[in-house]
C-alpha cells in the first residue's frame, strides 16, 4: 500500500492562557474568560480589611482584570496576625499600596491600582464610580449616609453592588443587582435539561423511528438490544396510540401501563445486559413523556411589558426574548435545544440520532433569528445581535433567570413600609430555631450602633493595656443598642401580620444579644479563617455576575463560623 503524501493537519496547542485558566475555562467557557477580562472591580476597604483582600484573591487568582483598593489605612502590627497579604516590611505604610503588591504577585496578568484616602472623600468625586463594572464595600462603614449615597448611585447605574461584613465568629454580604438582571446560562442540571419532544416528533425523527424499528420482533438479539431507547420509546409510543383513541399517556397510572408495554417487549433470554437499551426507555418514561410547557419564570419574561412593547432602546435580551416568545405562540413549545443523553445504541444510530436533533434545533434557531432579524429593521436597532447571543439563548431558553435585584436594606429605616414586602416571610423564618436570619438582623443592628454611635476607641482589633472595661462598655452599648433596634423592628413587623399570626419575638431577641454580644466582643477585629471562607463565597458571587453564569444569590448570604453553617435570604 502506498504511503499517502499528503501532511496530516498540524494539532491546535493550546496557548499560554488556555493552559493557565484551563480549569476554569471548563465552567464558564472562554465568553464567561473574557468576560472577567474586561472587568473592572472597585473594593471600598475599612475596618479590619481582610474579607476585603481575601475577596480579592479569589477574584484575582481567576483573572479579574482590573482593581481598584481604595483604604485610608496605614498598616498597624494588628493587621500582620490576620492579612496574608501584607509583611513586617509593610508596618506604618499605606494598606491598600502593600495589599496590591502582594495580591498582584499571585497574578501579574491583573491590573491593581491603590488609592490611599477615606472612602467618604473618594465617593465624593464626581462620577468616579462611573468607570466600575463591580462595587465591593466592607462594612461597618461611617456615616452610614456613605452606604446609601453608593447603593443609590449603584442602582441609578445598574452597577452590581456588594456589601460585606466579617466580624468574630459572624460574616455576612449582602448582593445589590440592577433591577433586571437577566442570567441566559444558568448551567442547569443535565438531568433536568433533557428536552426529547417524544410527544411532538417530527417528520424526520418518525422516519428514523420506522426504519430502525419496522422489523424489531425479527431481529437478532445484537440488533435488538442496540436500538435507541428513544426510538424504542417512539415505537411503542404508536402502539399505546393505536389503543388509545391517539391519546398518549397523560397521568401516573398510564405512564405505569405504559412502562409495562414497554418492558413486556424485553427479550427475557438475550445475555445479561442485552437488553440495557429497554431498561432505559423503562426507566425515562415519567421524565421524557412529558407535554412541552414552560416555566413561571419564563412566562413572567414572557408576559413583561419589556417583552411584548419592544423599541430601539431594548436590551438584547429583551428582543431575543420577544422572538422566542412569537416562536412560542406558534409552536406551542421552545426552541430544542438539540442535545441527546448518552445511551446503549450502536455508534451510526446515536450519530445519526443526533444529526435529526440538531438539525431540528438549527431550524427552531434559523425561524427565531428570523424574527429578531426582523424586529431590528423594524424598530429599527443601531446594530444587530451577534448570532451566538441568539443561539445561547434559545438552547437555555427553558431555564433563563430574570432576577430583580432589591436595594441593601437601610438599618435606619425601621418603619412598616420599608419592611412590607418581606415581613411575613421574616417571621416565619425566625419561627425556626436553627435558621441563621437573627445574625442578618444582629449586621443591620450593628451597623445602626455604628453609624449613631462614636465611643472611644484603640485601633482595630487591639486593646490598650488595662483598658478591659472600654471593651466591656462597647460590647454592653451594643448589646443594649441590639435590643433597643429589635424591639422597633418587630414592632414594625407585628403591625404588617394579620392577627392570626402566632408569633413570639422574646425567643429571637435571645438569639440576637448572644450575636451582639459575640459582636461587641470582637470589637471589629476579624478571623483569618472566617474572612477567607467568606472571601471565597463573596468571589463565587462576583464571577457570576460578571459572566452572568449560574445564579447568583438574591439576596442575602449569613456564615455561623460557630456552628459552620451559611443560609442565604431573600430580604
Amino acid at each position: 500500500m502506498a504511503i499517502r503524501s499528503i501532511t496530516p493537519p498540524p494539532l491546535k496547542v493550546p496557548t499560554a492562557k488556555e493552559k493557565k485558566y484551563d480549569r476554569q475555562l471548563r465552567l464558564w467557557a472562554a465568553s464567561g474568560q473574557r468576560a472577567l477580562e474586561e472587568a473592572n472591580v472597585l473594593l471600598l476597604n475599612s475596618g479590619a480589611g481582610v474579607v476585603g483582600f481575601e475577596s480579592l484573591k479569589n477574584l484575582i487568582l481567576p483573572g479579574v482584570g482590573t482593581f481598584t483598593i481604595v483604604d485610608e489605612a496605614n498598616v498597624a502590627e494588628s493587621d500582620l496576625g490576620v492579612n496574608f497579604f501584607l509583611a513586617e516590611t509593610s508596618l506604618g505604610r499605606p494598606r491598600a499600596e502593600e495589599g496590591a503588591k502582594y495580591l498582584n504577585e499571585l497574578n501579574p496578568d491583573v491590573c491593581v491600582h491603590a488609592v490611599q484616602e477615606s472612602i467618604e472623600v473618594y465617593v465624593s468625586k464626581k462620577d468616579i464610580l462611573d468607570q466600575y463594572s463591580l462595587i465591593l464595600l466592607i462594612g461597618p462603614i461611617t456615616p452610614l449616609s456613605i452606604l446609601w449615597e453608593i447603593s443609590d448611585y449603584a442602582s441609578r447605574r445598574s452597577i452590581p453592588f456588594f456589601y460585606i461584613h466579617s466580624v468574630g465568629f459572624y460574616s455576612h454580604f449582602s448582593v445589590q443587582l440592577p433591577a433586571q438582571f437577566p442570567v441566559v446560562d444558568t448551567h442547569p442540571d443535565p438531568d433536568s435539561t433533557q428536552d426529547l419532544r417524544l410527544l411532538n416528533a417530527w417528520p424526520e425523527l418518525v422516519d428514523f423511528v420506522h426504519l430502525k424499528t419496522n422489523k424489531l420482533d425479527s431481529m437478532d438479539d445484537h440488533e435488538h438490544g442496540h436500538v435507541p431507547y428513544l426510538l424504542l420509546l417512539l415505537h411503542y409510543l404508536e402502539l399505546w396510540r393505536a389503543s388509545h383513541d391517539g391519546r398518549s399517556p397523560d397521568n401516573y397510572s398510564e405512564k405505569k401501563d405504559f412502562k409495562n408495554l414497554v418492558q413486556n417487549g424485553a427479550r427475557t433470554d438475550n445475555a445479561e445486559g442485552g437488553e440495557e437499551n429497554y431498561d432505559e426507555a423503562v426507566a425515562s418514561v415519567l421524565k421524557s413523556l412529558n407535554p412541552p410547557s414552560i416555566s413561571s419564570g419564563l412566562r413572567e419574561i414572557f408576559e413583561a411589558d419589556e417583552c411584548k412593547l419592544i423599541n430601539s432602546n431594548s436590551a438584547n435580551f429583551w428582543v431575543i426574548a420577544h422572538g422566542i416568545r412569537e416562536f412560542y405562540t406558534a409552536n406551542g413549545a421552545l426552541p430544542l435545544p438539540g442535545a441527546i443523553p448518552d445511551m446503549k445504541a450502536k455508534s451510526a444510530d446515536y450519530v445519526h440520532l443526533q444529526n435529526i436533533y440538531k438539525a431540528k434545533a438549527r431550524k427552531d434557531l434559523a425561524e427565531v433569528t428570523a424574527t429578531v432579524r426582523l424586529l431590528e429593521h423594524e424598530i429599527p436597532r443601531k446594530s444587530s445581535i451577534d448570532n451566538q447571543e441568539i443561539e445561547a439563548f434559545c438552547k437555555g431558553a427553558a431555564f433563563v433567570k430574570l432576577i430583580k435585584g432589591r436595594p441593601i436594606r437601610n438599618p435606619t429605616e425601621l418603619t412598616p413600609t420599608s419592611w412590607s414586602d418581606r415581613a411575613k416571610y421574616i417571621c416565619q423564618e425566625l419561627q425556626d430555631e436553627e435558621s441563621l436570619l437573627p445574625i442578618y438582623l444582629s449586621f443591620l443592628a450593628y451597623d445602626y450602633f455604628k453609624g449613631k454611635q462614636n465611643p472611644p476607641e484603640p485601633e482595630t482589633g487591639a486593646w490598650p493595656q488595662g483598658a478591659q472595661f472600654l471593651q466591656e462598655s462597647y460590647a454592653q452599648a451594643l448589646k443594649d443598642d441590639a435590643d433597643s433596634y429589635i424591639d422597633n423592628l418587630f414592632r414594625s413587623l407585628l403591625q404588617l401580620l394579620d392577627d392570626d399570626d402566632d408569633f413570639s419575638a422574646a425567643p429571637i431577641k435571645a438569639r440576637v444579644q448572644t450575636i451582639a454580644a459575640e459582636l461587641g466582643r470582637a470589637h471589629g477585629a476579624e478571623l483569618h479563617n472566617i474572612s477567607a471562607l467568606t472571601g471565597g463565597m463573596v468571589a463565587q458571587e462576583v464571577i457570576k455576575v460578571i459572566t452572568k453564569q449560574y445564579v447568583p444569590i438574591d439576596n442575602a448570604c449569613v456564615f455561623d463560623g460557630i456552628a459552620s453553617k451559611a443560609a442565604v435570604f431573600r430580604l
